[in-house]
């Protein structure tokens, strides 16, 4: 499991990071904290793998927290989850070791998004022992920059993607044919045809033929969760 620190002023917002957390396959929620002092007190104490990191705190900025957690030698990655958008802020974020940046206000599928290549990074790392190739590392930092499913074809858009990614998690394990999905979504069942034979071209949906009473069979879709088994 990726242990992680939810580091959040508003506490609302921090226990809906938490449980937002919580819900991502392979990630656990080791502490929720709201200020940048508590952060360093925290990681002193218990290190962890992962920090979400807001940059807007009352008694630090996140780049402060940034610079505390690196001098006190702490290895942590850290993805910010911020208003911030200067970007001298996140050219400066980036030189401090964030692997990821999420822009406030987001959705689940966003954050989800976000976690889920995070832990592909790892994973790719973690599969070549002490030494990796370059092809090795050019995979595992692209992990960082993909998205759900892989490059998108021209015309997709990776908002209507995490939408159907959406509709077959919260249908899981019944499954969606192409018809039931493009009802619940409002969209053309031709185009939600297209994204769901995607996400099957990648290895993270499977067909199965649904037969009626006549006509042709239609095609369930189940998701196939690609973070489960994560370490």
């Amino acid at each position: 499991m990726i242990s992680t620190l939810v580091v959040e002023d508003d506490p609302r917002i921090a226990d809906a990071h938490a449980q937002f957390t919580a819900r991502v396959p392979g990630f656990a929620v080791a502490g929720t904290v709201h200020r940048g002092s508590e952060a360093l007190d925290f990681l002193d104490r218990r290190p962890v793998d992962l920090v979400l990191l807001d940059f807007y705190l009352p008694d630090m900025t996140g780049l402060d927290v940034c610079r505390g957690l690196r001098a006190h030698g702490h290895l942590a990655d850290i993805i910010a989850v911020t208003s911030a958008r200067d970007v001298q802020i996140v050219r400066s974020a980036l030189a401090y070791g964030v692997v990821q940046y999420l822009l406030k206000p987001f959705t689940f599928a966003a954050f989800r998004d976000k976690l889920e290549r995070y832990a592909e990074y790892r994973r790719r790392l973690a599969g070549h022992g002490r030494t990796a190739a370059q092809q090795d590392l050019d995979r595992a930092f692209g992990a960082l920059r993909g998205s759900v499913g892989g490059p998108l074809p021209k015309g997709m858009s990776n908002q209507t993607l995490s939408s159907v990614v959406d509709a077959l998690r919260e249908h899981a394990p019944r499954g969606l044919t192409a018809s039931e999905t493009a009802d619940r979504l409002g969209m053309a069942r031709v185009t939600t045809r297209r994204y769901l034979e995607h996400l099957a071209g990648q290895g993270l949906v499977s067909r199965r033929p649904r037969y009626g009473t006549q006509g042709r069979p239609e095609h369930v879709y189940h998701w196939s969760d690609p973070a489960a088994g994560r370490a």
